[in-house]
């Protein structure tokens, strides 16, 4: 029997590895799957792995107040030490680019143990943006032993960074996340009830239009969130029949300028960070997605929804390319721009829900399994 451990410490690793996890569990007779959680974000986190049944075998529990980069990384790598040491997996499997898939990374190298990297060969070619998540998915490529890439694109990343074997293309399982997740909720009728619910006193899912915006980027600190702000004002003042909904990350740095620009805008809805059902139903009911995540880059073109990146680079431009998804950055008049081409010019809205999504069909798990199962 395979011994194999996942490590995540966030809530976009928590969605993208439950599927993995899940599709692993069929095969008990073949292996045994344990989980450790960093808790590098705790709250966020748990919302996850509560909605999708999963329950950690170890829990680091590193979060605090103010926590630097310092901090997860030298208390994740000593906690990780010793669970490694007591569970001595074969493999360990590391999603993304956080600092705890680094660490987790880092930490069965210095054990000999083989990493496996989920969503392998992302890059934007520029170490600062994301910063830190370009340096810690540029180590790992060079730690791990098996790379799942989502893209054709991702491989020739790591071809040409003198990475060639075990490199498989196999979607991203965050495509696997939302359909699974949408599932559960159109089953749990007593949960689904719930979100209707809630955005019911908002918008009318039916006759509204809604802009679904997240934000919450180290490197747009500052300057950037500012006129990232300014242009959501703009818009929602040149259109008051649209309703603008934020799901505010809890950092200050996001906070105090999107609060303080943007509150009291009577169709800006600034709510508290979503679980994970909640912002998955909504963006199935938007109309636009204007975001800095990458994990709403897959998502959410799905959907049918056209995103704008607001990001100087993105390491996802196979969704540039495709057509499902445009680099808006973080320049106010840009922003607006497209934002009001597609609200006016349908032709242009559709071409980009129609667009192909090119990270995924939802079976990129049951890929993965099957190649874990033969090598």
């Amino acid at each position: 029997m395979k011994r194999f451990l996942f490590i995540f410490g966030t809530r976009p690793e928590a969605i993208k590895l439950a599927p993995l996890y899940w599709e692993f569990k069929k095969y008990p007779d073949e292996f045994q799957v344990k989980v450790c959680v960093t808790a590098q974000h705790r709250f966020m986190l748990d919302q996850v792995l509560n909605f999708f049944g999963i329950k950690p075998d170890f829990d680091l529990d590193l979060m605090k107040e103010n926590q630097s980069l310092f901090d997860i990384t030298s208390n994740s790598l000593k906690g990780l030490e010793k669970v490694l040491g007591e569970f001595n997996p074969d493999v360990v499997f590391v999603q993304g680019d956080t600092t705890t898939a680094f660490t987790g990374a880092l930490s069965a190298f210095y054990k000999r143990i083989k990493v496996a990297h989920v969503e392998a060969g992302l890059r934007s070619w520029n170490k600062y943006s994301p910063y830190p998540e370009e340096v810690n998915r540029i180590l790992v490529g060079h730690i791990a032993d098996y790379h799942f890439a989502p893209t054709e694109k991702a491989r020739e990343n790591l071809n040409n960074e003198s990475i060639r074997e075990n490199i498989w293309v196999v979607g991203n399982t965050v495509i696997d996340a939302l359909f699974l997740g949408l599932k559960i909720i159109e089953e749990n009728r007593e949960l689904k009830n719930e979100i209707e619910r809630y955005f019911k006193s908002i918008f009318n899912a039916n006759t509204e239009k809604v802009i679904l915006v997240t934000g919450h980027r180290r490197e747009s600190f500052g300057e950037g969130f500012e006129n990232i702000c300014n242009a959501i004002k703009e818009i929602a003042e040149s259109y008051p029949d649209i309703k603008v909904i934020y799901p505010v990350h809890l950092n200050p740095n996001v906070k105090e300028p999107v609060n303080r620009i943007l509150n009291g805008l009577k169709n800006v809805y600034l709510i508290e960070p979503l679980d994970y059902p909640y912002l998955i139903w909504l963006m199935s009911k938007c109309f636009i997605v204007l975001t800095d995540s990458g994990g709403i880059q897959e998502e959410a073109p799905s959907l049918g929804k056209p995103v704008l990146v607001m990001r100087d680079v993105t390491e996802r431009i196979e969704g540039i390319e495709a057509g499902t998804a445009k680099l808006v950055g973080t320049i106010k008049k840009n922003i607006i721009k497209e934002v009001v081409n597609l609200i006016e010019n349908n032709s242009e809205y559709q071409k980009m829900a129609k667009a192909i999504n090119p990270y995924g069909d939802g079976l990129t798990s049951k890929r993965i399994v099957d190649i874990m199962r033969i090598i």
